[in-house]
């Protein structure tokens, strides 16, 4: 009943907002009183400021802020509307108004929506994590596109509109189960990156997963190896990293869930460097423990040279970001489906390790962002059904393997699966698949 009320209740005070802006912004036209005038300004500040007191149910600042923007723009569309359809009824004779006064209270119209719609675009552009890119370009190039940009408008009313119901109804769902700290495992949490990226300084590798994760109870640590180097050196920069943790902390092990690349380096710190007893699982993310074919392919097809040029630039750049000695190259040669075979017959899984692994797949090109959407296809074709970047058949290692698969035409990327992008699939909800993933850990005991 409360739900109930409070629509209705946001339902009338928007009519009431519109109006309020509708008759400000036709007061010549409609020749409204000084002393009205002066309330009718006071009433469009209070609602520039405070379009309306109902989103006061939701649970961050964020959200409202965001919600205010979409009721701005909202109360914008729609006496906009009102004052286009009061004009037209002027210019055809059913209403009185005509001369100077008329184009003087034309430019007032223009003036008080044009507020109006800033303010609103201002909010959301700020607030929102779900418009990206490609939405805030395309709202300013087709704003002063007619008609365009009424579709364009829409489009970003309706993404933001849909985020601020999902973080709200997560927000919440947190809220709800704070007391049973279902992530609270036995053994702190490592997160442990992939190839070519940090997870330390200038960089948030993991997305909004951490925070979810601690959320319900976690305690997280980063592996803060370096972003490219053979997987001999990052186990060795990982192994260093576990002892230090416990170190400080005292923990006795830890649970590594480790993306990519990450999954092979901490296979093979726990086979060869001496840390397996400090290690209670270890969660592969799409990792290509069997390798990939299309590296193979385009090792053998580019030059050594051009190899070597990409390498040093690489390098230059990320020694300047704080990585002391990286390898492009040893770490690209690591990933090849040859030496992943070669290094699969050197290193076994320890016993009294738990160790499971997980895959997606990306259901078509576009479905992944760039560069994901171009290799989709290269991989495709050498190492088939693929998530942007490893082969379907390359995931699975441990005790329990998990592949994900949703419907429709996006699918679920390598990128996705670490939240890169910040972005809500529609059928997948990567913050709760790691509260799950994380939870199931606690049950086992670790």
């Amino acid at each position: 009943m409360k739900k109930v009320l409070r629509y209705l209740g946001g339902i009338l005070l928007f009519l009431f907002n519109a109006t309020i802006i509708f008759i400000l912004s036709n007061t010549i036209a409609l020749k409204t009183p000084i002393g009205w005038q002066f309330l009718l300004w006071i009433l469009f500040v209070v609602i520039q400021v405070c379009p309306s007191f109902f989103h006061h149910c939701l649970k961050t600042a964020r959200l409202r802020n965001s919600a205010a923007g979409c009721e701005l723009l909202g109360l914008f569309l729609v006496s906009t509307m009102g004052s286009i359809v009061y004009h037209v009824l002027i210019l055809c004779g059913k209403l009185p108004g005509k001369g100077w006064p008329l184009v003087i209270n034309i430019l007032m119209v223009f003036f008080i929506e044009l507020v109006t719609f800033w303010n609103g675009i201002i909010r959301i552009y700020i607030t929102s994590q779900q418009l990206g890119m490609r939405w805030r370009m395309l709202g300013a190039v087709c704003g002063m596109i007619p008609v365009v940009h009424l579709i364009v408008l829409g489009k970003l009313l309706s993404v933001v509109i849909t985020e601020i119901r999902f973080e709200n109804d997560k927000f919440m769902k947190n809220e709800a189960r704070s007391g049973e700290q279902i992530c609270a495992t036995k053994y702190p949490i490592l997160l442990v990156h992939g190839v070519f990226f940090r997870d330390f300084r200038y960089l948030n590798y993991w997305g909004r997963i951490p925070k979810e994760l601690e959320a319900n109870g976690a305690q997280i640590f980063y592996g803060n190896h370096q972003s490219a180097a053979s997987v001999a050196d990052s186990a060795e920069e990982l192994s260093e990293r576990i002892r230090q943790i416990r170190k400080e902390t005292g923990c006795e092990k830890v649970n590594i869930i480790a993306h990519s690349k990450g999954g092979l380096d901490c296979r093979y710190a726990l086979s060869k460097c001496g840390i397996a007893e400090n290690v209670a699982s270890l969660t592969t993310i799409n990792t290509p423990h069997r390798g990939c074919e299309f590296a193979d392919y385009l090792l053998t097809k580019i030059p050594e040279k051009q190899q070597q040029a990409v390498a040093n630039g690489y390098e230059s750049v990320l020694k300047k970001l704080g990585d002391p000695n990286p390898d492009f190259l040893k770490a690209v040669y690591d990933l090849t489906a040859s030496r992943c075979k070669e290094r699969n017959e050197e290193i076994k899984d320890v016993p009294g390790v738990f160790y499971q692994s997980v895959g997606s797949k990306l259901n078509v090109a576009s479905g992944g962002r760039f560069p994901l959407n171009f290799s989709y296809r290269l991989v495709n074709y050498f190492d088939g059904a693929n998530d942007g970047l490893v082969g379907e058949q390359s995931f699975p290692w441990g005790e329990k393997f998990t592949m994900l698969r949703v419907e429709g035409k996006r699918g679920i990327s390598h990128g996705d699966m670490i939240d890169l992008n910040r972005e809500n699939i529609k059928a997948f909800d990567v913050r709760e698949f790691y509260v799950g993933l994380v939870a199931d850990l606690k049950k086992r005991g670790y």
